[in-house]
């Protein structure tokens, strides 16, 4: 996550996948397979970034970011 920029990360729990947007909503980043692991280290980076988590639904979440 870089400074001044809008950022979401979309992650699907239904297929473990994780997405980045940039903030034209142009994708940046998409892997698939993420391990429970991976998602816990990922999830702990976003917050330390004070990023915005916007969706609780599910297990699924969406972050936002724009410092």
């Amino acid at each position: 996550m870089e400074d001044t920029k809008l950022i979401k990360a979309v992650y699907n729990s239904q297929n473990n996948s994780l997405t980045i947007y940039n903030e034209c909503d142009e994708i940046l980043i998409r892997r698939k397979q993420i391990t429970p692991e991976q998602m816990s280290a990922i999830e702990r980076v976003f917050e330390q970034k004070h990023a915005k988590r916007i969706d609780t639904s599910n297990n699924s979440f969406t972050y936002i970011d724009s410092k």
